[in-house]
């Protein structure tokens, strides 16, 4: 189940245990002061527990998905496809925005591509970790 969350304390707990433990980004890197102004997204499992969360910045007329994160025991349950597909359905609810876009880990291109995502543009670091922007036209 995804829900649209103001429970930022869990979507950070989260974005903690990926991010930060696991892929080792530094701390400065992810708390970039955008959350405030961000819709957050909150994965829960059938019991309810939170397992992923990813959040959504309007940048004109675009939408720019990011710090998608599945806690490691939810992942490959469909909650990481699950989550960018709840963001895409409220970036079209969101009049003026035409494009989704997003910064994918190199290693998640064919994940995205598989949601509709184009990649374009060269590689690039962010936080030690090669990456490459992908959009998506949600006409």
């Amino acid at each position: 189940m995804i829900e649209k969350t103001t429970d930022l304390a869990t979507c950070r707990a989260i974005r903690r245990e990926v991010f930060i433990v696991e892929q080792s980004v530094p701390e400065a890197e992810e708390w970039d002061g955008r959350d405030s102004t961000a819709i957050h997204l909150l994965a829960r499992d059938k019991g309810g527990r939170p397992i992923g969360t990813a959040r959504i910045l309007i940048e004109g007329a675009t939408g720019k998905i990011g710090r998608v994160a599945v806690l490691k025991p939810a992942r490959g349950t469909g909650a990481g496809a699950a989550l960018i597909r709840a963001a895409l359905d409220e970036l079209r609810t969101i009049r003026g925005i035409s494009r989704a876009k997003l910064g994918a880990q190199t290693h998640a291109i064919g994940f995205y591509e598989k949601l509709g995502f184009t990649a374009f543009g060269p590689e690039y670091d962010d936080a030690g970790i090669p990456h490459r922007d992908m959009t998506q036209d949600l006409g």
